[in-house]
C-alpha cells in the first residue's frame, strides 16, 4: 500500500465514524506522518498512532485558545507489520478509532464495548 492509499484508508475510517462521535469532535486535526519522532515514541516501540491534546473529558470551562488537538497515524510502522492490504486496513481502522477514543475520553473498556479494539 502506498502512502496515498494509506491516507485514503485513514480518511475512509474518519468518514465512517458514527454521528454521535462526529458531533462530539472538537478542535481536532488528523494527519498521516511517515514515522513518529523520538518525542512521540521515546521508548522506540514503533507506535502506530498517537493522540496529542486535551481530551474532551479533561477540558474545563477555561479551555479556549488552545491549538487543535492532533491525531497522527504513522505510515511506516503500519507497513512494518507485514500485513496484506485487507488486514492492514483493519489495523488502520483500529489505530484511528483508538486515538479518536483518546480524544473523546473513552477508556479501554468502553472501547471494547463499542467494538473499536
Amino acid at each position: 500500500m502506498n502512502r496515498r492509499q494509506f491516507s485514503m484508508a485513514v480518511d475512509e475510517v474518519l468518514a465512517e465514524l458514527p454521528e454521535w462521535v462526529v458531533e462530539q469532535v472538537d478542535n481536532l486535526f488528523v494527519e498521516v506522518e511517515d514515522w513518529p519522532t523520538p518525542e512521540q515514541d521515546p521508548e522506540g516501540d514503533g507506535i502506530l498512532g498517537i493522540y496529542e491534546g486535551v481530551s474532551l473529558a479533561d477540558r474545563g470551562v477555561d479551555y479556549f485558545g488552545y491549538a487543535p488537538d492532533r491525531i497522527v497515524i504513522f505510515y511506516q510502522p503500519h507497513l512494518e507489520l507485514g500485513l496484506d492490504d485487507e488486514e492492514l486496513r483493519k489495523e488502520i481502522r483500529v489505530t484511528v478509532l483508538h486515538e479518536m477514543a483518546h480524544h473523546l475520553g473513552i477508556d479501554d473498556d468502553r472501547l471494547h464495548e463499542l467494538g473499536w479494539d
